[in-house]
This record gives C-alpha cells, structure tokens and sequence, in this order.
C-alpha cells in the first residue's frame, strides 16, 4: 500500500497534545495540517512549534474545510462528544480521547453520527492497543480459570496542590465531566471490559471533593465466576502493581496505563516475563491502528470497539450515581 499522508486537525493544545504529536513521529502516513484553539495566541504558538500553517479558533470552520480527512479530540471530557459529532456530520474520521464521552447518552449519540455519515470513530484509549495488551490476551490461558481482575492506577495530581489553595484547575472541574473516575480510573475499567466484557453488577465508593468531582474511588465487579476491583485516585499515589488472578497463575501488570512490563507468577513459584518491547512514545501504537483503519475504509475498531466504548461509559455513569458524581452534561 502507498504511503498516502491522512490530513490531521487537532483540538486542545495541552500536555496530552504533545505526547500525542511525540508519538506521530513515528507514524509514517500521519500529517499535521490543522490546529484548533479557543485563543488565537495559543493555536499560533502551538502551530509555530510544529510548523503547521493552518490554525482555527471556529471549530465549524475546520470541520467543513478540506484540510484535514480527520481530527484527534484532546478537548475536556464535556466537549468529546458536541465537538466528535460536529466532525463527524462533516465526514471527517474521529480519534476522541478518553473519557469518551460524559455519559452513556453522549456516547450512543457520536456511535449514531459516526454509522450515519460512514465515517471513522475511534476512543483514543492506548493502552488495549499496545503490544504487551495483545500479549496479555495471547497468554490469558497459561494462568487457568481467571477469578479475579485487579486493576490500580492512584497518581497524585500536578494539579492538587492549586486546589488545595483554592484554585480549581480544569482536572477538578464538574462542568469539564472531570475528576478521578473519568480521567484515571477508566485505565482500570476499559482493560477489564475489553478482557472480559461488561459485568453484572457493580458497587462503588468515592472520596468527593467540594468542587463537585471525586478525588479518589474504588469498585467491585461482579461477573459471572470472577470478580474485578478497580482502585483510582488523584490524591494520593500507589506502587502496586494490577494483576489477573487465575487458578494456575497470576499475571501482573507493571503500570496499567503503559503496559511496559508484563509477568506471569505461577502456583509452582515459577516466573516468565512475556514483555515486548514497547516503543517509548506509546501513542504511535493507536495512531497507527487508527491510520491503518482509514486506509482499509472500516469505519470501527476492532480493537477499541464501539460496544467496549459504551459499556465503559455505562459502567462509568453507573458509578457516578452510586457515589453522587452529576455532571452538567447529565441534565
């Protein structure tokens, strides 16, 4: 196959932006052509850093120009959605970051735009498209009947300390759909669901924060002969690592939101490290499968699925209510 260049815009100019844009370095057939931003001083810096002569601040205006075949969504969780379909109706392909969407209505509707107008949409979660995640699914079986999944992903958050003072960042921000769950536990979540589909029933916990969003949680799923415990937080830090428990074995699972290191621990006592070596800038692997799919005209990833997609954000809105987490998006 040629190495036709897919024409890319971008929204959001943050630090995820920038690791997103490290990774495209290594993907051949991606070209930045278009960069959206609210303030024209930031979409002009931002489009001299990497030398991209288009730049926005009126995001209709892009979605019907023909510079771009698609656009990656790295605005707050509240604007996935409104933003994705905009794009979509103007049959451009879609790369929408996590948290998909705010809620399971939100998602329903951009999965609707994206079949209406035959075009591509895709939730940029990375982690299930990486190396060592098709590993894990290769390996699932050396550890027997699985029983459990344990997923822990606790990060103190760069921001914190302003909110502590006073400041609410975006980070901790409701009316962004923000907080804890959204931001870092879905890392825990999107794996379990991907590995083992949607659970039975779910029971949660939160620590809310006066802003409005949880800083830290945790929550049981039940399924039909295993269980998953999910842990998350933007307020305190952990070392541990996550794991599959099996019968025969356990797989564990270095940093759940990289997969760089990846080792079964058997009955017997034996240990096998299964890791590949992962490429540092890790978003090169879901660009890569996103561009792969524009060029073969799918309009779904088989990988970060449609059904994966909304039932994380399912299970997310289920969540919220059990812990009081209401976003403005849910009215």
């Amino acid at each position: 196959m040629e190495h036709k260049t897919i024409r890319f815009g971008i929204i959001g100019t943050n630090a995820i932006t920038h690791r997103f844009l490290s990774g495209a370095k290594e993907v051949k057939e991606f070209e930045l052509t278009a960069v959206y931003s609210r303030s024209l001083d930031k979409a002009k810096e931002f489009s001299e850093k990497y030398g991209v002569k288009n730049t926005f601040t009126n995001l209709e205006e892009m979605a019907k120009s023909d510079l771009i075949d698609a656009v990656y969504i790295a605005s707050p969780n509240a604007l996935h959605s409104s933003q994705a379909i905009l794009f979509l109706n103007h049959k451009k392909n879609v790369l929408s970051e996590k948290a998909f969407a705010s809620n399971g209505k939100e998602a329903k509707e951009m999965i609707e735009a994206a079949k209406n107008n035959g075009v591509l949409l895709m939730e940029a979660m990375k982690t299930t498209i990486l190396p060592n995640f098709k590993v894990i699914k290769e390996n699932l079986h050396k550890i027997g009947k699985v029983r459990r999944y344990f997923g822990s992903y606790c990060q103190y958050s760069s921001r914190y300390d302003k909110y502590k003072e006073g400041i609410v960042l975006n980070a901790f921000n409701p009316e962004l759909s923000n907080g804890a769950l959204m931001d870092i536990g879905v890392y825990c979540i999107y794996p379990m669901v991907a590995l083992f589909g949607k659970p039975k029933e779910v029971k949660a916990n939160a620590l809310m924060l006066d802003s409005g969003v949880d800083g830290e949680g945790s929550a049981l799923f039940k399924y039909e002969d295993m269980d998953g415990v999910v842990m998350y937080s933007k307020i305190c830090d952990s070392y541990l690592p996550s794991e599959i428990q099996g019968e025969s074995g356990s797989i564990i699972i270095e940093k759940i939101n990289s997969f760089n290191s990846i080792k079964i621990k058997y009955k017997n006592g034996k240990e096998e490290d299964i890791s590949l070596q992962q490429h540092d800038e890790d978003m090169c692997y879901e660009l890569q499968e996103f561009i792969d799919l524009i060029k073969e005209e799918k309009t779904e990833s088989e990988i970060n699925t449609f059904d994966t997609s909304l039932s994380v954000m399912e299970i997310m809105d289920e969540v919220r209510r059990q812990i009081g987490l209401v976003f403005p998006a849910d009215k």
